[in-house]
């Protein structure tokens, strides 16, 4: 069964892998880069600064005159923090699966990006991780359906760019927003608590 599970997941990866073009690696290439995105994350904090920028409504005294914004930054810079540690700090030395570029059976199969190979471990992926608890965070605080439709594009955007490149399996990128899921809603639950919001 795992076995079975193992060769969908290299079949699949082998299917987004193999269907490139130059233009394509380009814009792989950018999506996946990280600085790539810094005026998105611009915006979303100018965001956050323009609809929260009063004092939280808080029974946590310390707290009752930093802006509320202040709050959410920080709890979503950290909630990104804890979702890469997890996937890149934890997960991947204690799964330790090869990337795909790793992998002896690959070599010459798969299509190399600019002689992109990245680090040793796959699982998790750390930009599924980070895209996923950045936009679910945001998106749960915002409550907004057109932001959260395009936060959820960048995440997908940023997941396939991976697998288009040849670094994570689909289960890598699985096991990536799990983790950031999952911490997004903990962090989310701790604004609550806070009654930040």
């Amino acid at each position: 069964m795992i076995d079975k599970l193992l060769h969908i997941d290299t079949e699949v990866l082998l299917a987004i892998n193999g269907w490139h073009a130059p233009w394509a690696d380009t814009l792989m290439w950018i999506i996946s880069a990280k600085a790539t995105w810094i005026p998105l994350y611009v915006l979303l904090i100018g965001l956050l600064v323009w609809r929260y920028r009063k004092p939280a409504m808080t029974g946590v005294k310390w707290l009752q005159r930093v802006p509320a914004c202040v709050v959410m930054i920080v709890v979503i810079a950290m909630a990104v923090g804890v979702a890469d540690f997890i996937a890149s700090g934890i997960l991947k030395d204690l799964v330790a699966r090869p990337r795909p570029t790793r992998v002896p059976e690959l070599e010459g199969v798969l299509h190399l990006v600019n002689g992109y190979r990245s680090g040793q471990y796959g699982f998790a992926s750390s930009h599924a991780a980070n895209t996923m608890a950045c936009a679910l965070l945001f998106s749960l605080i915002w409550r907004n359906k057109i932001a959260t439709c395009g936060l959820m594009l960048w995440v997908a955007a940023n997941c396939y760019s991976r697998m288009y490149l040849g670094v994570h399996y689909p289960t890598d990128i699985m096991g990536g927003l799990v983790v950031g899921a999952l911490v997004a809603v903990g962090a989310y639950h701790v604004l609550r608590t806070l009654k930040v919001m």
